[in-house]
């Protein structure tokens, strides 16, 4: 390594532990066992490096530490960490209200960042909170704060909520 690079190493767990585990458990009995570390935790989540702390029916929270390798060209956390958390946070409160057999999709995203996120913010934290869960939609709303409850980001989600067919 030259000067001034850094390295990060990156590990995770066979995916197909949870893809398992997620046709044979209800949702909320899932998100309870990653949070235990009875099963591990989700990929994106070692590879973006943040944590689902809190599972109950429709909400969850998840928090990170943004550090220099979240940065994007103009030395600030990429929009993309706030995003994949909000989409994971809401998603996942999604998730907590499936019975086994069920599964649900995003259909759509959207969320506004409302102020720069850096590595001196520190730890942040993304909730998801269901809205609406219909037979086949499911709404929800997010939030990203910092530890002073300062808002970073918010959005919203549109699940599509469908049996697992067998996958």
């Amino acid at each position: 390594m030259g000067p001034g690079e850094r390295r990060l190493e990156i590990n995770w767990s066979d995916p197909s532990t949870l893809a398992r585990a997620s046709r044979e458990m209800e949702g909320l009995e899932l998100l309870r066992a990653i949070v235990g570390g009875s099963l591990p935790r989700a990929p994106i989540q070692d590879l973006l490096g943040f944590e689902l702390e809190e599972a109950d029916e429709g909400r969850v929270v998840f928090s990170a530490v943004p550090g220099e390798q979240h940065y994007n060209p103009i030395g600030v956390v990429h929009a993309g960490l706030a995003a994949t958390m909000l989409d994971s946070a809401m998603g996942a409160a999604v998730h907590t209200t499936l019975t086994k057999g069920l599964t649900y999709t995003t259909l759509e995203t959207k969320f506004n960042l409302t102020r720069p996120i850096t590595a001196d913010t520190g730890r942040i934290v993304a909730e998801g909170t269901v809205l609406h869960r219909g037979r086949t939609l499911a709404t929800a709303d997010g939030r990203v704060t910092d530890e002073r409850g300062k808002l970073l980001a918010h959005g919203t989600s549109t699940c599509l909520v469908f049996e697992t067919g067998g996958r």
